[in-house]
Parts: C-alpha cells; sequence; structure tokens
C-alpha cells in the first residue's frame, strides 16, 4: 500500500505548520508571485494531504501574493499526437466529434498531480482559458495572469507564464526536476527558428461545441534538466527540503532569459 510506505519513510507527520516552516526557510514570502510545480507524495504523509500544503502556501504568499499552478488538461488535444497510451487511428475521428468542450469549472487536470486537481476547485482560484495548457491562479494578480490567454501558442506571449514574467515573479520546485519547470518553455517561444506545428482541441465556441485547429510551435523537453543544472551555476537557486521533498526556489524571468541564451547555444550545436 503507497500510504503505508509512505508512513513508514516518514519520521513525522508534515503538517500545515511545518510546511509554512520549511517553505519560508526556503525564501518563499508573502506578497510573492510565484508559480508551483509540485508533488506531494515526496513530502512525507502530510496531516490533511493536499489541502494542508495548499493552505501552507497560502499562508506565507498570503493574498497580497499571487500563487500559480499549471492545469494541463492534455487528453483535450489531437488523438493522433497521444503516444502514453497511443489510441488505434480508427478512433480519431470519433474522438474529435464527441470530445466534451473545454470548461474551466469542470475539466479535470491529467498528469499534474493531487495538488494541482485541489487547487484548480478552490475558493477564489481562476483558471485561464486555453483548452489543453491552462493554468489557474488565486491571490492578489490572479486575474491578470489568466486573462486573454489565447488559443495559439498556448506557452507564449499571452499566456500565464508571460505574465509571471512581467510580474517579476518565482518558481517553486516542490518535490520535482527542471524537467517539470513550464517556464522554459516560454523561452522556446522567445528563441528563434522554432518549428510550428499544428493542434487541435473541443472549445466553446458561439455558445457551440467546436474542434478547433490552432498553431504551437514544437516543445522539447528533454534538454530542461541540463539546463537547471547550468542555471544555477550562473545564479542562486534557493535550496532546501519541504518535508522530505526537494525544493527549488528561484526568479522566473532569470531563469527564462537564460534559457533563451542556452538553448539557442544547445540547438546550434546540433544537440
Amino acid at each position: 500500500m503507497v500510504e503505508a510506505k509512505l508512513i513508514d519513510e516518514t519520521s513525522q507527520p508534515r503538517t500545515r505548520e511545518t510546511l509554512v516552516h520549511d517553505l519560508k526557510h526556503l525564501g518563499l514570502t508573502s506578497r510573492m508571485t510565484v508559480i508551483v510545480h509540485s508533488s506531494l507524495s515526496t513530502i512525507g504523509w502530510v496531516c490533511g494531504g493536499p489541502v494542508a500544503v495548499i493552505q501552507a502556501i497560502m499562508d506565507v504568499v498570503t493574498s497580497e501574493g499571487t500563487i500559480v499552478m499549471p492545469t494541463h488538461s492534455g487528453d483535450l488535444s489531437d488523438p493522433s499526437g497521444w503516444q502514453n497510451p497511443p489510441v488505434p487511428e480508427s478512433w480519431w475521428s470519433t474522438i474529435q466529434e464527441t470530445m466534451p468542450a473545454y470548461d474551466p469549472r469542470i475539466t479535470p487536470t491529467r498528469g499534474m498531480g493531487r495538488i494541482v486537481e485541489v487547487f484548480r476547485t478552490w475558493p477564489g482560484v481562476k483558471r485561464s482559458s486555453h483548452p489543453t495548457f491552462s493554468f489557474a491562479a488565486w491571490g492578489a494578480n490572479a486575474s491578470q495572469v489568466i486573462m486573454n490567454h489565447e488559443l495559439d501558442y498556448a506557452m507564449g506571449e499571452t499566456s500565464p507564464l508571460a505574465r509571471i514574467y512581467d510580474l517579476d515573479g518565482w518558481v517553486l520546485l516542490l518535490g520535482v526536476d527542471y524537467t517539470h519547470n513550464t517556464s522554459f518553455h516560454l523561452a522556446e517561444y522567445r528563441m528563434p527558428g522554432a518549428n510550428i506545428v499544428k493542434q487541435g482541441a473541443p472549445i466553446i465556441e458561439t455558445k457551440q461545441r467546436v474542434w478547433k485547429v490552432y498553431r504551437d510551435i514544437e516543445l522539447n523537453t528533454s534538454p530542461f534538466e541540463e539546463l537547471g543544472v547550468a542555471f544555477e551555476l550562473r545564479t542562486q537557486v534557493h535550496k532546501g527540503k519541504v518535508g522530505s521533498a526537494q525544493a527549488r526556489l528561484f526568479p522566473q524571468r532569470q531563469a527564462v532569459d537564460f534559457a533563451v541564451e542556452w538553448l539557442t547555444l544547445y540547438r546550434d550545436d546540433g544537440m
């Protein structure tokens, strides 16, 4: 049983109060704008589970700050590109014709973890309009972060990632590595020579469900961990434990700017 193993591996129960202490020690402060990427199981056994984790982050950041989480729903996408797992080609047209349209109130996340799934339904949380790559936000700048998230180029200049950049926000990696740092994707949009691809998703348009084709770029997370290591050699990254989880806190703007430079060289070197 997963929970029994987690209990055995946790020396003391993690609580809202102990997590507040750990987050403050890491460097998280009130009034920050912070995008959080998380793994609940890495924290250890938490009294209250994802609810306690979210409460702790809110306690530290306060309503004068802003908390953002990626609430992606990757299953609302073109089935021809599904790999994990793929579906038979004979199903594609049925999926495109019948998949329920994206609704920010009820569409669940996919593969984002329990903390994110609880956060998206939290009172006062607002969610952006992109059917596949939405983000949710709570706090002082929530509306500014999620507004006008256009369909084309999902994590580019109209995305919440770019609004966090404008707000000089921070990134909190809570028990996850740099491959989960979506802010590096913003750098991919800012690099020259991106490959343009077509994607599709079901949305509501003029009160009708439609399958909408939109433009995006070809994304690649494979160099992100190596990129993160290089970034830490250039910039001070706050490191510490939140519960049992290895956590990192760093300025998003510096990470994106560094990633544009590093990824351009990485690509030009043919890697």
